[in-house]
């Protein structure tokens, strides 16, 4: 009896290897997606494939090689687990895939694994828990791709954002009890950042600094990708009792000085300065432990931190594949 439902999961994707010619590939593909880079075409191609590729991709690739294990990406392996956790909760009523938005495997191969059941309805899960055009929206738009080449197209469910999900909220709650919360003189809740003007788009009229996204959460900014980074914010910290003197928010990975503010490192460096000796760090924006979370807050950030007089950066694991993480989303797709 083949399987009812399909349920494919999406993530940005990984080098196939750390070594440069992937890392350029993997690079090369993810840059030149105008979601990502939204400037006319002519000149994303000159600076994607002139200027920063040919010049990010070795520094990209020793990166890798920092946080490559064994087995291979921890993305990837992460991502893995976590799909063969969620099909034996799910059972066999429902067929669980991974795809990676750039590199392997690709959408093709995990759609193409799914249709070959023919599956009445197919659960699209971009494992982003903010939606952003240029994450989650990118993941929409290849899908639907590959889809409206099907001659026969079954029911499609997308699921946009997860960042008000109990159980991804309880998960990273969970997951700061296993440090001594109080030993910690700040915490710092850090999300991948984006261009302003990503989020300006958000809105038919006005811009995002017109609202308050830092505070309030509305029919009107709910695809806010800032308003809900903030309103997780606010989630896991009342669920860890935590007052707000007690913690900051920031955004990293910036790629110029009209991103997302307050930058994540400015953050580390200034708060390292005014005497604190212990930050505990979240990164919510990722259910997957990666480059983002692995190297540049575990290893970069702590450098910035003993620089500017701190001690010690204790980086909050990601969810991964906890058991309670898996059961929660297991939960969460049944009801689409």
């Amino acid at each position: 009896m083949n399987p009812e439902i399909g349920v494919l999961l999406m993530n940005v994707g990984t080098p196939d290897s750390p070594e440069v010619g992937d890392v350029r590939k993997y690079l090369s593909q993810f840059l030149n997606d105008p979601r990502v880079i939204d400037i006319p075409w002519v000149a994303r191609k000159i600076l994607v494939n002139a200027i920063i590729v040919p010049f990010r991709a070795p520094k990209s690739a020793k990166i890798y090689k920092q946080m490559w294990t064994d087995e291979g990406s921890p993305l990837l392996i992460h991502s893995e687990n976590f799909k063969n956790g969620l099909q034996e909760s799910l059972g066999e009523k429902y067929q669980v895939e991974i795809a990676m938005r750039y590199q392997s495997p690709s959408v093709e191969e995990g759609l193409e694994k799914i249709r070959k059941n023919n599956p009445k309805k197919i659960i699209v899960v971009p494992m982003y828990p903010q939606y952003a055009s240029s994450s989650t929206g990118t993941c929409m738009e290849d899908v639907m791709r590959v889809a409206s080449k099907w001659w026969a197209i079954p029911e499609m469910v997308f699921v946009n954002q997860f960042y008000d999900l109990p159980g991804y909220i309880d998960g990273f709650v969970k997951k700061a009890k296993e440090f001594d919360i109080d030993s910690f003189d700040h915490v710092l809740f850090s999300y991948h950042g984006l261009p302003v003007r990503h989020l300006d788009k958000i809105y038919d009229e006005g811009l995002c600094s017109d609202r308050d996204c830092e505070n309030e959460l509305t029919n009107e900014n709910h695809f806010c990708y800032k308003a809900t980074c903030y309103a997780t914010t606010r989630s896991i910290a009342k669920g860890l009792g935590l007052s707000e003197d007690r913690y900051s928010v920031g955004f990293q990975s910036r790629l110029d000085d009209k991103w997302i503010k307050p930058y994540s490192d400015k953050v580390v460096a200034e708060k390292a300065k005014s005497g604190v000796k212990k930050m505990l760090v979240f990164s919510p924006a990722f259910v997957a432990d990666c480059l983002e979370t692995l190297i540049e807050i575990g290893h970069e950030y702590q450098e910035i931190f003993e620089v500017n007089g701190g001690e010690k950066i204790q980086l909050v694991p990601s969810l991964n594949s906890d058991p309670d993480w898996v059961e929660a989303f297991a939960n969460h797709i049944r009801t689409k």
